[in-house]
């Protein structure tokens, strides 16, 4: 099939969309199928091994290093017309992603969306609770022009399901178990941390933003502390947040942004994760850190719960941010519990095979694209 994957974001911006609009991409390509990707210019354009349409885009507001695509109805209508795909796999529901839907539709060629973002949950976070409920509509109507919206849980298919959202279907999320693995343990990396062999290094890895609950990751810090006083909090990632977070907390190492072999170095030097975020759909940060055996703290939703098994972790009960204290100070002192946990966590994401979850999106496109087209 020839399909074209629109996004507004692609690496190198780190974001859970971003990287899984290009493992879907490249997973595609790989089974023999003919992508084209269509996002916005990001400047200084590094080759992506992938026929790429680039549209004028713009910095998006509070949010350094993202940007979100303009309308280019005309521009892909004029382009399809061209070189007509078989279907779209829409990812964002930004402009550009909007007038990807309009110029699909008078085309007539069938469109999957890609739920990956609780927008309503963003404005609640950035001073504009009372738009929350109108974000939520938007992303309804957005997701319901199209022939089938993809979520990663069954969790999250259920509750859009009950709320007016068409015909939800699940695509699993994968991530890549050769990079992200145990044996990337690194006693360098570490002691480059100020940790011994023994120390406790307890881990963060995200993107630094308010909408990320990360006062939380602090707070159970310092419980930990109490505990065992030599430990380490590193957090990994970047945003808007961390200026302001590391000057309130000069003990915490901000590693910053790290990629590939360098960032599953990081995952797999820790020894526990945190991850404390309420507003995410799925949580991709989740399956790495599993991945590379570290233990994971986490609420009971998204990745958490679709994934973690019994024995690789702790699930908590949705917003209560006691029992996450509580749950990270009970690892931080079981060195021998959280051992055995770390090849229980590793066996949980061993089955998530990028090329799998590609191959079932490739199927999903050609049954949309043999289904009859409304007018």
């Amino acid at each position: 099939m020839r399909i074209s994957i629109v996004t507004e974001t692609w690496p190198p911006e780190i974001n859970g969309v971003a990287l899984t609009a290009r493992c879907l991409a490249l997973g595609l390509q790989a089974l023999g199928h003919a992508v084209e990707v269509v996002r916005p210019r990001q400047g200084d354009e590094a080759a992506a091994g992938l026929p790429t349409l680039l549209l004028p885009g713009a910095a998006l507001p509070r949010y350094p290093g993202l940007r979100f695509g303009l309308p280019a109805q005309r521009r892909l209508h004029e382009h399809w017309s061209r070189q007509r795909p078989d279907a779209l796999y829409v990812a964002t529901e930004g402009p550009l992603g909007l007038t990807a839907l309009a110029a699909a539709a008078r085309l007539g060629i069938p469109v999957s969306t890609g739920f990956h973002t609780r927008f309503d949950d963003f404005a609640r976070h950035y001073g504009l609770k009372p738009l929350a409920p109108l974000v939520f509509s938007y992303l309804r109507r957005f997701h319901n022009r199209a022939d089938a919206t993809l979520v990663p849980t069954r969790e999250l298919a259920d509750f859009l399901a009950a709320r007016g959202f068409r015909n939800v279907q699940v695509l699993r999320r994968a991530v890549d178990t050769t990079l992200f693995h145990p044996d990337k343990r690194s006693e360098v990396l570490r002691a480059g941390w100020g940790l011994t062999p023994g120390q406790l290094a307890v881990l963060h890895v995200g993107r630094l933003a308010p909408e990320k609950n990360l006062e939380l990751v602090l707070t159970a810090y310092r419980a930990i502390q109490r505990q065992v006083a030599d430990a380490r909090l590193i957090v990994v990632g970047d945003g808007p947040a961390r200026a302001a977070l590391a000057a309130a907390n000069p003990d915490v190492l901000f590693a910053g942004v790290r990629r590939g072999e360098e960032l599953a170095s990081h995952y797999a030097s820790g020894d526990l994760f945190l991850f404390p975020s309420l507003t995410e759909t799925f949580g991709n940060v989740t399956l790495e850190a599993l991945a590379s055996g570290v233990p994971v703290v986490a609420f009971d939703y998204g990745a958490a719960r679709e994934h973690m098994p019994t024995g690789c972790g702790w699930r908590v009960p949705f917003g209560d941010g006691g029992a996450f204290v509580a749950a990270a100070a009970a690892g931080a002192v079981c060195p021998t519990l959280r051992t055995g946990q770390r090849a229980a966590a590793r066996a949980a994401t061993e089955g998530l095979d990028p090329t799998g979850v590609s191959a079932s999106l490739a199927r999903l496109l050609s049954e949309l694209r043999n289904e009859p087209r409304a007018a």
